[in-house]
């Protein structure tokens, strides 16, 4: 009866970490799907593809950008709730 116990945890350890292996193929191959998708869309509007690119590209100071637009908003609705 021990060897028979051993055996079921033997093929159910076998079974979990070929279900795991399945699972980390389609993480990687999803995830290179969605590299690929990002590099394509980058060709395709010409900019650089990469982490420095990136980086460089985020970082670059903009300036004073106005967050409003209409410099007639002079008054704010309050209300108090009871």
């Amino acid at each position: 009866m021990n060897t028979f116990n051993q055996i079921l945890r033997i093929a159910f350890f076998l079974v979990l970490a070929v279900f795991g292996a399945i699972m980390a193929f389609i993480f990687m191959a999803s995830t290179a799907i969605a590299v690929a998708v990002l590099y394509v869309v980058a060709l395709v509007k010409g900019r650089p593809f990469g982490a420095r690119a990136y980086w460089t590209q985020r970082h670059q100071p903009r300036g004073n950008k106005n967050t409003f637009k209409n410099k007639d908003v002079v008054d704010v609705e309050m209300r108090e709730i009871h």
